[in-house]
């Protein structure tokens, strides 16, 4: 393992942050596995560089929203009953109605702060791509959606900022 991350390491700048960009775009990991991701790659040895860090990663993170809002129930919805899929696809589904449950649950009519606070709190199982399936099964308004991702996913990012800062040593 420490090979892969001295392989990292050596890559050119630009190939790290296009890791990091990708990275961000990755149902579960997101701009959660990311960031660290890009610390231990040594990106974050400046503060210009973290700031191109943080930026790298929430474009990643929201790159998908839209398109998670727009298609993802859909497509989930047609491939449930599919052979080969249909076992990840209601996997997928199940995942987001549970999500979207709960936020329901806990917000009641705050639901747009239950989803940033969701997408926000980097824990497992929560994010943008969760956050955005759920408020699509609960049919909110897709502005409401993309806003409260992204605030969501802009605290994610300087929590995981501030862990990563914290475990290599602030950025100066």
């Amino acid at each position: 393992m420490t090979s892969f991350f001295a392989t990292l390491t050596g890559l050119s700048t630009g190939a790290r942050y296009l890791i990091v960009f990708f990275v961000s775009m990755v149902p579960l990991i997101e701009l959660r596995g990311a960031i660290p991701i890009a610390a231990v790659m040594g990106l974050m040895d400046s503060v210009p560089h973290t700031v191109m860090v943080f930026v790298t990663a929430i474009i990643g993170n929201m790159i998908p929203v839209p398109i998670i809002y727009l298609f993802a129930r859909k497509v989930l919805e047609w491939g449930k009953d599919k052979p080969v899929i249909g076992g990840f696809f209601n996997f997928c589904l199940e995942k987001g109605k549970k999500g979207g449950e709960k936020l329901q649950a806990k917000a009641g009519r705050g639901l747009f702060v239950a989803l940033t606070l969701f997408v926000g709190i980097p824990l497992p199982g929560t994010g943008a791509w969760t956050g955005t399936l759920a408020a699509s099964i609960l049919n909110m308004k897709f502005r409401e959606t993309v806003i409260a991702a992204m605030l969501g996913v802009l605290l994610a990012g300087i929590i995981m900022l501030t862990i990563s800062l914290a475990g290599v040593g602030i950025a100066g």
